[in-house]
């Protein structure tokens, strides 16, 4: 008899919004809000959590492995209550080590931090999410050369998670310009949807070959208005990570979010 084949956990690349508004009811916000309360019942839970935040970069791969990790305000101006936002989800050493272990093994140089808790990008999302905060959950750091091959790789260095049931979720924006976001006085909706359709094009369209999907992802500031949505590619390249996990197995994603997000125009994308 032939051995059952277990199911691959999901691989998700979500919106976090504008650093606490998510949480603090801004109406800008509230169709992602809606969107990340739902796409919940669409998964399975998970025995643990592993955030790709846009919000944390080190020389090399960098894994969280406390316990008990803390909160990071890494926002600022906003009104008290931003500053009392909790999300106690427990860490996970055994499974950060391991991680890190295989990272290292497959090639990328990788390391431990037992201090760093966690930034808005984990906890905005998973507060709306997973409210109870009961899965532990870990993070692991973007590379500060931004290199979007590396990050790539680094995903595929941790595919193995997605045996594991293991929810793999890369936390960043689809689009990322923070000046056109806060004035009015910017049309930039040609520029916004021109990128947005080649983001989706090039994650979800079936006939794009792998090698050539990838090289796409490689080669991003080629995209159109590539530079305008992204003057620094941290937002972006959480889904680089995110199609390295994915790409061996389910090369094409689904697009499960594509509204306007404080005005601009803002898609989700899960691999399942």
């Amino acid at each position: 008899m032939s051995p059952i084949s277990q199911a691959l956990s999901p691989v998700l690349f979500l919106p976090h919004g504008g650093g606490p508004l998510p949480i603090l009811g801004d109406k800008g916000h509230d169709k992602m809000v809606a969107f990340l309360q739902k796409i919940t019942s669409d998964l399975s839970e998970p025995a643990a959590i592993l955030v790709i935040s846009a919000h944390w970069e080190e020389e090399q791969a960098t894994i969280t492995s406390n316990s008990s990790p803390g909160i990071i305000y890494d926002y600022y101006g906003f009104p008290a209550e931003a500053y009392q936002i909790q999300y106690a989800a427990p860490g996970n050493s055994g499974l950060a080590h391991e991680i890190c272990t295989q990272l290292t093994a497959s090639g990328v140089p990788a390391r431990l931090d037992e201090q760093r808790g966690f930034d808005h990008g984990l906890f905005v999302p998973l507060k709306l999410m997973f409210p109870q905060a009961q899965i532990p959950c870990l993070q692991l750091s973007l590379l500060k050369n931004l290199n979007p091959r590396l990050h790539i790789a680094l995903g595929k260095a941790i595919a193995f998670l997605r045996e594991r049931n293991i929810l793999i979720i890369g936390s960043g924006m689809s689009f990322h310009n923070l000046k056109t976001f806060f004035s009015n006085d910017i049309d930039s909706s040609k520029e916004n949807e021109g990128f947005d359709h080649w983001l989706i094009e090039t994650c979800t369209d079936p006939e794009i070959l792998s090698a050539a999907r990838e090289q796409r992802l490689i080669e991003w500031e080629k995209a159109p208005f590539a530079r305008f949505c992204h003057p620094r590619e941290e937002h972006l390249l959480p889904l680089h990570v995110c199609y390295g996990v994915a790409c061996a197995d389910t090369p094409a994603a689904k697009v499960v979010f594509n509204e306007e997000v404080m005005g601009k125009k803002v898609t989700s994308f899960l691999w399942q």
